[in-house]
């Protein structure tokens, strides 16, 4: 029997995102990309103007223009991510114009881009589903919700016009087939990002002076993460005699600012503790120090890419009762607790009140992530769904062997 070969393609991967930030969508495409390149793909990345610049081998990176007065852009959808999404859909058709790309991979709304420039440049495409686009929208502007079919619709239209899906957990996974039934959906999970930390002598407790344990929320501080709830809920676990400290890491200078605000006006500012944001490199080292790992969301139903690495970690998890957390977690190795302050604010006095019950969680949850989210598990479920999408292209990439050039 004759070995095949698998073709080496050419990859426009969009991300309508600053890049790079030391946050979960950004993190997810830096890994893809990196991984596409491991295969032999050559891979381009296009990404918003802002952002840190980093070299990742066998990727070129380009970026829109700089916009003035366009910065700090959130990660949920702004006005500012619009107005950058015009300017990436130009500077796409731009360099399909330059390059002989094989497909486009896209990422969030950038599908639309890609379903547009498909009508164009007759380029395939491939949806990378990190959430979705109509519940998102509906979700942060609820007087938008007489509208939710046209958005159902459009987001059809993007699922059914790939050739392909990438869905970062099972409840996208499911919207994808409903919208499409024969179409290929993977479902690619974030994976732990726990590793080669980066290492440091910052010890949370010596630097802001902490005593007693730590209960410790990573990630953006955008409305969607249930920090208000968080806050409140710790107010109400402190009245009821808890004597943890809540750490909070992440967020802006203006989000840190408006939540110290919040924390003062509920009279938990001593016990709690706004870090800023850290270097990824860096998270594990921060996790170790924690007792307890709080994801405390209330919208969404993508699963955080930081729930993996909260795992990871041999650390016990906090998190609330929705499909974005318990479509990965259950009772069997975390806490699962109602989006209500009361609820939350009882795990995390029953947490803090047994010790032994925090090291069983986060022992089983460590053999869970490392059972189910690594990075091996990552590249063959990678690998197997572009081997399927690349049979489906047009024969004109060479063996992996021989990588393609651009004209």
């Amino acid at each position: 029997m004759t070995e095949t070969r698998r073709a080496a393609r050419s990859i426009l991967v969009i991300a309508p995102q600053p890049f790079f930030q030391n946050r979960g969508t950004p993190i997810a495409v830096r890994l893809l990309v990196g991984e596409l390149a491991l295969l032999g793909h050559e891979v381009h990345l296009l990404v918003f103007h802002e952002g840190e610049d980093v070299d990742i081998a066998g990727v070129r990176i380009h970026r829109i223009q700089a916009l003035s007065g366009i910065k700090n852009i959130p990660p949920s959808l702004s006005w500012k991510k619009l107005v950058c999404d015009v300017f990436l859909f130009f500077k796409a058709a731009e360099l399909l114009r330059r390059h002989n790309f094989d497909v486009i991979h896209a990422v969030e709304e950038s599908a639309f881009i890609a379903l547009v420039l498909k009508k164009i440049y007759k380029i395939p495409y491939i949806y990378d589903m990190d959430s979705s686009l109509a519940m998102q929208v509906v979700e942060k502007f609820s007087f938008l919700r007489p509208v939710r079919p046209v958005l159902d619709f459009f987001e059809r239209l993007a699922v059914r016009g790939s050739s392909g899906v990438v869905a970062v957990c099972k409840s996208l996974e499911d919207i994808a087939h409903c919208y499409a039934p024969d179409k290929l959906v993977v479902r690619l999970e974030d994976i732990s990002l726990l590793g080669e930390d980066v290492s440091s002598d910052e010890l949370m407790s010596e630097q802001y002076c902490i005593s007693g344990p730590i209960m410790l929320y990573v990630g953006n501080l955008e409305r969607y993460q249930g920090i208000d709830l968080l806050l409140e809920s710790f107010q109400l676990a402190l009245g009821q005699g808890c004597r943890g400290n809540l750490v909070i890491i992440g967020g802006t200078e203006e989000t840190i600012a408006a939540y110290q605000k919040k924390a003062a006006a509920l009279e938990i500012a001593d016990n709690t503790f706004f870090c800023g944001p850290r270097p990824v490199g860096m998270l594990g080292h921060f996790l170790a120090q924690a007792d307890i790992l709080l994801s405390p969301r209330i919208q969404g139903n993508n699963t955080p890419m930081k729930l993996y690495s909260y795992l990871d970690s041999g650390k016990a998890v906090l998190a609330t009762n929705l499909p974005t957390h318990t479509q990965v977690l259950d009772e069997s190795f975390a806490c699962i607790v109602e989006p209500t302050r009361e609820s939350m604010a009882a795990g995390m006095v029953k947490l803090l009140a047994d010790p032994n019950g925090c090291l069983a969680l986060g022992q089983k949850g460590r053999e869970i992530a490392r059972e189910n989210y690594s990075l091996k598990a990552f590249r063959m479920k990678l690998t197997h769904f572009y081997d399927r999408v690349s049979a489906a292209l047009p024969e004109t990439a060479r063996p992996f062997s021989e990588p393609r050039k651009d004209p």
